[in-house]
């Protein structure tokens, strides 16, 4: 249902509704054992006091921030959790993902409705704002009938109407009025390396937010290798804008504590040596790990046995097999032999006579571009110590034969 801005008392109530329904909706979610597939917050949210005492104080004191590490590790979980424990109301947190923007415009559109979203608490108050800073515009907002779904708000930002600066501006312009400092936290951030022109687009961001006395930034995205290139490399714009913070994995111990006080809070029990298994097997990989001991709780009545774990693990190479045959598709058949290699313990000198005869490999000058290739789709991670697969169930799932 769409609405201009209008009738103020009713989109006000709209709004009321929307956000106690997704408040209830979202409360039981967050009451189950483990979560996986989205962030996660409260008695779901593992360890990471290191990260989060560190995060808090970049936001707390202005910092810059740049958060990198492989996919589904809590990155956004982190940010959300350091969100929430901002106390100071002389400082706001903005929280915008920028995953489906496919332009630079659809980043400015993004970048301007989340702005005036997330500085407001009421929805006259969005609209105040839309009067007070994008004065040439007449948006419109909208409610899912889904209560999990956001409501939108459409500004149509257009070349036509504003020039990406004055969007750029906005949050130093908001955070004047308003008397605050704000952090905008943009997750999926590599996104902006594929738009097109993309050097001038990141150019002019940097070039604006670099001067902004009353804003900070938190940027993090999912594919590790884009990010890396996109604040490491010297020639880029973005090179030494903030803080490099890299998430590393949870300790086994952290997790076995968290796993075991999950499965009693559920009336089960699941020894530690079981636990660690769950984290082992899937190299402490956040995700997984809650993904996994999901499954197994699920199989288990009372107290966890092996076969509850077995079953547990075939669950999830079952859940995950549709995700992995994509990964596979239209792969090569050097590609394939590269990545059964990697399974096989191969992680270096692939050049080598050897390796290139065993595996068929081809030549050794297609080993580059076999590598360019997986770490593209993100199916590799070229570290100092070798060549791995970013994945570690895909791994599990490859080695089994699933293919």
């Amino acid at each position: 249902m769409v609405h201009n801005f209008v009738d103020h008392k009713f989109v006000n109530y709209r709004y009321f509704v929307y956000f106690c329904i997704r408040k209830t909706i979202y409360q039981a979610i967050m009451n189950r054992a483990f979560v996986y597939g989205m962030s996660v917050e409260g008695e779901n949210f593992t360890d990471r006091e290191k990260e989060t005492k560190r995060l808090k104080l970049d936001f707390e004191n202005g910092i810059n921030v740049i958060l990198i590490s492989p996919r589904r590790m809590g990155k956004s979980s982190i940010v959300k959790k350091v969100k929430t424990e901002i106390t100071d109301p002389a400082i706001k947190v903005v929280f915008m993902d920028i995953y489906d923007c496919r332009n630079e415009y659809d980043f400015y559109n993004r970048f301007a409705s989340v702005l005036m979203k997330e500085t407001a608490t009421r929805a006259d108050q969005i609209i105040d704002n839309i009067k007070r800073f994008l004065v040439r515009l007449t948006p419109k907002i909208a409610f899912s009938p889904e209560p999990m779904s956001e409501m939108s708000l459409s500004l149509g930002i257009t070349p036509q109407n504003y020039q990406p600066e004055e969007i750029l501006q906005l949050p130093e312009l908001i955070a004047k009025e308003q008397g605050v400092h704000l952090i905008i936290c943009i997750d999926e951030f590599q996104q902006i390396g594929e738009f097109e022109d993309s050097l001038t687009v990141q150019k002019r961001l940097r070039g604006i937010w670099q001067h902004q006395r009353h804003v900070s930034y938190c940027l993090f995205g999912s594919k590790k290798h884009l990010m890396t290139r996109l604040f490491q490399n010297r020639k880029m714009p973005f090179y030494q804008f903030g803080e490099m913070m890299y998430l590393d994995k949870i300790p086994t111990a952290d997790w076995v504590a968290f796993i075991c006080s999950r499965f009693d809070s559920q009336g089960k029990q699941i020894s530690e040596e079981l636990a660690r298994r769950i984290c082992n097997t899937v190299e402490n990989h956040s995700s997984y790990v809650q993904q996994l001991a999901w499954n197994v709780l699920a199989e288990t009545e009372k107290e966890t046995t092996e076969q509850d774990f077995e079953n547990g693990l075939q669950a999830l190479l079952a859940q995950c097999s549709g995700l992995f045959e994509q990964h596979i598709y239209g792969l090569t058949s050097y590609q394939l032999n590269f990545i059964r290699a990697i399974c096989n313990g191969v992680h270096r000198d692939f050049g080598s006579k050897a390796i290139l005869e065993e595996y068929n490999l081809g030549s050794k000058s297609n080993i580059s571009r076999i590598k360019a290739a997986l770490q593209d789709r993100e199916l590799i991670e070229i570290t100092p110590d070798g060549v791995f697969l970013e994945d570690p169930v895909f791994k599990l799932w490859l080695k089994k034969g699933s293919r």
